[in-house]
């Protein structure tokens, strides 16, 4: 069998899908990752079989045994993209085969069987084309997408899971800023490192998000929007937020610099895609270690103009003020900086389909 066709695919219809009215309600405020649409995606893999039961199917609960591997071990691994409403007609998806490609990556690290590229893009082809009703015309919303795969064999030895299943699910999103991007607040976490060097911090995994979540709560409590974390071994380098990468910009320079990819930060979609368009635009973009003392030195004195956060979800955040132990620092007087605002347009208008795509980033969907 070639790898560009589903094995055993078939599509098993929602009897009681939402009505279109139910549907048109819901999709005026659908928030984020709290409405899913009529149908999933699911297919499993076993040693003795290898890939096999594709489908498209209702959306529903899955049957899990308490002693199910991911319940004990977390074998388990994820990825975000989105679908876009294009002003032809079309759904629109941004570098799905980089997510296809970092899904495998996360994959290999813990231990997991590897899904053929062609088939983690058909499977989300599929279950879109069952749901495109689903996938919002207004403004900046979209449609969410979630790839993920479990360890699904009933066991409590520790070892790799000889059984799993790979899913999809949809959810309409909106706006993730109604009214402009505003610049947030961040909180550096002296108490707590999110990855460590070896360690799975460039997968995309749910227990790097469930280590951010205490330092999170800890952000919120003083008052911020979000965590940043601190290097592992020094405490001295920025390395990310809970779920988004991070650039300092030095405007009247040219030069702009992001944390170098060491193998604890996770290798974010929308940041290549960043480094590129900044590269073609004559900037000067270094992948380096970037510490907190120079962030805060430099932002003081003026000579660091801009300070931005990436990924899926907001694409381009802008980053006001810095709290942290002892004191605070903001940058460009909390404002959001032109280069920021700017940047963000043209993704988004790529994504959208309102510009031309020169990378061939962008995939459709009839």
């Amino acid at each position: 069998m070639t790898d560009d066709k589903l094995p055993d695919f078939e599509v098993i219809a929602n009897e009681r899908p939402r009505s279109a009215d139910e549907r048109a309600e819901l999709l005026a405020e659908p928030g984020f990752g709290s409405v899913f649409t009529d149908h999933m995606f699911t297919m499993r893999w076993s040693a003795d079989r290898g890939w096999h039961s594709a489908r498209v199917e209702p959306f529903g609960p899955l049957t899990l045994s308490p002693a199910t591997a991911v319940l004990h071990y977390a074998q388990e691994i994820f990825e975000g993209l989105k679908a876009y409403h294009r002003s032809d007609g079309t759904v629109g998806l941004f570098r799905p085969e980089a997510n296809a490609q970092r899904f495998n990556g996360s994959a290999r690290r813990l231990a997991m069987p590897e899904l053929p590229e062609k088939w983690f893009l058909a499977s989300i082809r599929e279950l879109i084309s069952v749901d495109r009703d689903w996938v919002p015309t207004e403004g900046e919303s979209s449609l969410y997408v979630r790839p993920f795969m479990i360890a699904t064999e009933s066991f409590l030895g520790v070892r790799p899971s000889q059984e799993y299943l790979y899913g999809v699910i949809t959810s309409p999103a909106g706006a993730y800023f109604k009214t402009g991007p505003k610049p947030v607040t961040l909180w550096v976490s002296e108490d707590y490192t999110r990855a460590a060097p070896g360690g799975t911090g460039a997968a995309k995994c749910g227990g790097n998000y469930a280590a951010s979540l205490a330092p999170h709560s800890q952000a919120i409590e003083k008052g911020c929007d979000q965590v940043v974390f601190l290097d592992a071994v020094e405490h001295k380098y920025i390395d990310e937020l809970g779920g988004m990468n991070l650039f300092f910009v030095y405007g009247d320079e040219k030069v702009i610099y992001t944390p170098r990819l060491t193998g604890s930060i996770l290798p974010g979609i929308t940041r290549d895609a960043i480094i590129t368009l900044l590269s073609e635009e004559g900037w000067d973009v270094h992948e380096t270690d970037y510490s907190l003392e120079k962030w805060r030195a430099d932002a003081q004195s003026g000579r660091l103009t801009e300070t931005f956060a990436c990924g899926t979800a907001a694409v381009i955040t802008p980053v006001g003020m810095i709290r942290e132990q002892g004191g605070e620092f903001s940058i460009n007087e909390s404002k959001t900086g032109e280069l920021t605002r700017r940047l963000r347009s043209r993704i988004l208008d790529i994504q959208h389909g309102r510009a031309e795509d020169t990378h061939n980033w962008t995939q459709t969907i009839e």
